[in-house]
């Protein structure tokens, strides 16, 4: 793939320490000890797992309660990741490089595909992340009580407070490297740029929860079942959908901010505000109306997705934990290596909203119910009970 290796890419791969002579093949397969840093096994490892046990507990689900809700979630987020990646990765075989230029480059993992572009955890985060995400939500019964627009405004919200704990450290443990020069990264929010802030991390979960709950998930809600032939078109109407959503969803920054980038980061930046707005209220309520119910109300609830946002949680506290010593010894927003932090305070909130998150999902009560409201029960309850 040397005719599809574009100069930036190169220039962001070199400084990452490899080249696109190194980027090795369609499926390439590395010494994890021998990879830039430790934490770069420790990322892969977690996101990996986490996307294996999810598709494993989705399968379990529609296998024993005939939901497949949390299914088309992982092969939704996983089709829209092949939609919008491969383009952004080979703009000149897509036709789109007078357009689009390199906008990052991965870092290289254990597993790799696509030339080096694409590592394998970078595939299980999209379901992992949305899975988290959506479940959350769905657990806190914002879907059924306020609707399918309002519990995907919830899905962004929730999914941009644990994605940007990610996203904020990558840049400084060189698991990526972002195209600065890029018009379309600007502006930059110190070491990410303010569109990945809002579109990769709120509108894309967004635009997926709502199609999956429009398409399935109210569906399911009401006691409706698919046969294997419906869920498949579903899943690829889902994936296409989303993608649209993700490009229809910051028209206010992409088309009204052109030819200003302050204006244009103002824009994002009143999207982000109103996601949280609308989010921040509606979550707390629903948690609090749960808990006066003390029960009454049948609740799902996904054990999976309670255990592995801890994990999730505790790792990346761990690595921010280990870099925080060349955080603070930074200059000018970046490491004596020459590697760019990211926001510091930022990535506190997004950790106390994720935490909060975590702490709701545990604390709302359920109750045994009848086999009509068992798609409300969890696989664990269901299997205790019998």
């Amino acid at each position: 793939m040397a005719d599809h290796c574009a100069p930036t890419f190169e220039q962001l791969a070199k400084a990452l320490g490899f080249t696109c002579a190194e980027a090795g093949g369609l499926v390439e397969l590395r010494n994890p000890v021998g990879l830039e840093n430790w934490t770069l096994p420790v990322l892969e490892f977690t996101i990996v797992l986490g996307a294996v046990l999810a598709l494993i507990y989705a399968i379990v689900r529609l296998r024993r309660h005939g939901d497949p809700t949390n299914l088309v979630v992982w092969f939704g987020a996983t089709a829209y990741l092949f939609i919008i990646e491969p383009p952004l990765y080979f703009p000149a075989a897509f036709g789109i490089d007078a357009h689009v230029d390199t906008m990052f480059a991965h870092n290289v993992f254990t597993v790799e595909f696509l030339w080096g572009r694409l590592p394998l955890y970078i595939v299980a985060i999209y379901p992992l992340m949305a899975t988290l995400a959506f479940e959350i939500v769905r657990m806190l019964g914002v879907f059924r009580q306020y609707g399918v627009l309002v519990g995907a405004v919830c899905v962004g919200f929730v999914h941009h407070a644990f994605y940007e704990i990610f996203d904020h450290l990558g840049p400084q443990l060189r698991w990526w490297e972002w195209s600065t020069e890029n018009p379309l990264n600007q502006p930059m929010f110190d070491s990410v740029p303010l569109p990945s802030v809002v579109v990769f991390a709120a509108l894309w979960p967004m635009s997926l929860a709502f199609c999956v709950q429009l398409f399935v998930g109210r569906h399911v809600d009401q006691g409706h079942t698919f046969s294997g032939l419906q869920l498949v078109w579903r899943t690829v109407v889902i994936g296409l959908l989303g993608s649209l959503g993700t490009a229809v969803l910051p028209i206010p920054a992409t088309v009204f901010g052109t030819g200003s980038t302050t204006l244009r980061g103002f824009l994002y930046a009143a999207e982000l505000v109103i996601v949280t707005i609308v989010a921040v209220p509606i979550l707390a309520r629903q948690w609090l109306r749960l808990r006066r119910d003390q029960g009454n109300t049948p609740c799902y609830a996904n054990s999976f997705v309670r255990i592995y946002s801890l994990v999730y949680l505790c790792v990346m506290a761990l690595l921010w934990a280990t870099a925080l010593p060349d955080f603070f010894d930074a200059v000018d927003g970046s490491t004596s290596e020459g590697d760019p932090v990211g926001n510091l305070w930022y990535t506190l909130s997004c950790f106390i909203v994720a935490i909060l998150c975590a702490v709701a999902i545990f604390t709302v009560p359920h109750r045994k119910v009848d086999e009509t409201d068992m798609r409300f029960v969890s696989v664990d309850a269901v299997t205790h009970t019998s």
